[in-house]
């Protein structure tokens, strides 16, 4: 049997087994101190019930007209006796018994007092000196019928009480325990990067020291992180403007120099210094994804955003290089627009460089909101599509330049708009190729 892992099975299920082995404990002791007392009634039954009847026997022997003569008492309607007597003389003559009795239940009188017999519980008593006794028998089965007939009136209410008891436990300890659920659907159902304090409104007075140290190291790891985003973005602006000065001055010394030596060197520098601004371009769009509000309250078509990403690509690259489907509807989510070009020119950028051979690259974007890119190339094994999202990360088998920054934005984007993002190599329905998917979050146009 497995135990339940959380707070509130576990007390259900702790307080529930012990309110049950209580009331049943309960009804044990009761039945027993019942049974004890029951035994003293009717043992008080019997010996009452032989001080009234032994003086009226006595009465009817002395009037006989013939001694030792034996009489039963004739019953006045059909009934169960429960007791059954007889009267003795000091010679062991029955003179007198009642209609049910049976004379081998009574073993000879000896003294004054009770005795039990593996069937019955007796009671003794004489009169004139010990010349005529009496015994009184009650069978053992009928108190212990009385016992169980007692028993089951005190079981019979537990089987009501009990469970209503569990069922009002289950209530109390699941109204009480509601706002500890509260805060801890609120920490399971916030997104990866949503920061922002947990409310700990009506939290029980224990549970508030762990929703202030959870809180405060929200807040150390919000900090923690701006402070992070913030150098990333600072440190790409910053290096625009000297890196864009650089090129400037090399691209002017490649012209203006007769040295083809030196030419060469100022070209290998233009180069190094074209990847350092497209590194930074790629840390602020990092930056940005990873820090920026990529849900808005209003909705806008992508159908016109994606146009305006892919023209940049058609002038650089060339018209054919591209493939672009989307629908004749508008494909309306609340997603940043900006955010959806950037995430948009990585994909892409992405597919143009590392792709093979003179096949374009096909773009689609559906009315279910689903974006693909999908290039040529060879197949790539698992373990190499789980970590192109890392950073900095790039496929083993490529020679294309790169940063190896693209996917991670995409990825990062995804987590802060409440995407899905998702890699395929093979592409869907063919043998090799690659695919990104980024499911965009969609949106119900307004009346």
């Amino acid at each position: 049997m497995r135990l339940p892992g959380s707070l509130q099975g576990k007390l259900a299920l702790g307080l529930g087994l012990g309110l049950t082995i209580l009331w049943l404990a309960t009804a044990l002791v009761t039945a027993t101190l019942l049974r004890g007392e029951m035994d003293e009634v009717f043992d008080s039954a019997l010996e009452e019930t032989a001080q009234r009847i032994l003086p009226l026997a006595v009465l009817d022997i002395l009037n006989r007209d013939e001694e030792g003569v034996s009489q039963r008492i004739a019953s006045l309607r059909q009934h169960e006796e429960y007791f059954t007597y007889i009267v003795r003389d000091d010679q062991g003559r029955i003179l007198l018994r009642s209609h049910d009795a049976d004379t081998a239940v009574f073993p000879p009188f000896e003294t004054v007092g009770f005795s039990q017999s593996a069937t019955h519980r007796l009671y003794f008593d004489a009169a004139l000196r010990g010349t005529i006794t009496i015994a009184i028998a009650e069978p053992l089965t009928h108190r212990a019928e009385v016992a169980r007939e007692s028993l089951m009136a005190l079981a019979l209410p537990l089987f009501v009480v009990i469970p209503l008891s569990l069922i009002g436990l289950f209530l109390i300890l699941r109204r009480s325990l509601g706002p500890v659920r509260d805060f801890s659907g609120a920490l399971s159902s916030r997104g990866a990067r949503d920061l922002s304090p947990v409310g700990d409104d009506n939290l029980p007075d224990e549970f508030l020291p762990m929703a202030d140290a959870v809180n405060q190291l929200l807040d150390r790891l919000r900090r923690t992180l701006e402070a992070e985003r913030s150098f990333t973005a600072n440190a790409a602006h910053e290096l625009r403007t000297p890196v864009a000065a650089a090129l400037a001055q090399t691209q002017r010394l490649m012209a203006e120099t007769p040295d083809a030596n030196v030419g060469q060197r100022a070209g290998e520098i233009e180069t190094s210094l074209k990847r350092l601004n497209r590194l930074s371009e790629k840390l602020m769009q990092l930056a940005r994804a990873e820090g920026g509000r990529l849900r808005r309250d209003t909705v806008s078509d992508l159908r016109p955003v994606l146009r305006l990403a892919l023209s940049d690509f058609e002038r650089t690259a060339g018209a054919d290089r591209i493939v672009a489907e989307m629908p004749d509807s508008p494909v309306l989510s609340d997603i940043d627009p900006d955010a959806f070009a950037i995430m948009v020119r990585n994909l892409v950028e992405n597919a143009l460089r590392h792709g093979t051979g003179e096949a374009p690259v096909v773009v689609r974007l559906t009315r279910e909101g689903l974006f693909g890119v999908l290039n040529d190339g060879p197949a790539l094994a698992s373990e190499t599509l789980r970590r192109l999202t890392a950073r900095f990360e790039r496929g083993q088998n490529t020679s294309a330049d790169g940063s190896g920054l693209g996917l991670s934005i995409v990825q990062a984007i995804a987590d802060g708009a409440q995407a899905r993002f998702s890699l395929h190599s093979p592409a869907t329905g063919r043998p090799d190729g690659f695919e990104a998917q980024f499911q965009v979050p969609l949106a119900e146009a307004a009346d």
